[in-house]
């Protein structure tokens, strides 16, 4: 079992930036690739952006790219979000998610082992 807790969400004005963390427990962090997905009211949970077990490979949705960072620090086992230029639009709960393969679009969500239960982030225009 990972259990995965996210914290950092909260309400930022349009423009600003907010940094996501994700902290990991149980087993080994190294060997899950990670990711972000957000989920909207009324909307489905969608992919937002993935990291790789080493760190070096990352992939985001074309509606973050430029403005979102994920990052992860394995000595930590926690995988982090920085979100910048914030807009109305990135308003949703956002999950962190474990998978033993890679996280790299929304067809990623069929095979997540682990999800958080959510931080939500309120971008106010």
């Amino acid at each position: 079992q990972v259990q995965l807790a996210e914290s950092g969400g909260g309400l930022v004005q349009a423009g600003g930036s907010l940094r996501l963390s994700c902290a990991a427990s149980g087993r080994t962090f190294s060997n899950y690739a990670m990711g972000w997905f957000r989920q909207a009211p009324g909307k489905e949970r969608e992919f937002v952006a993935g990291i790789n077990w080493g760190g070096d490979i990352t992939s985001y949705s074309d509606s973050v790219k430029g403005r979102f960072t994920v990052s992860r620090d394995n000595a930590k086992n926690t995988v982090y979000l920085q979100m910048n230029s914030l807009q109305s639009d990135d308003t949703a709960v956002y999950y962190c998610a474990a998978s033993l393969r890679y996280i790299g679009s929304n067809l990623s969500r069929d095979f997540v082992q682990y999800w958080g239960k959510g931080t939500l982030v309120t971008v106010s225009s």
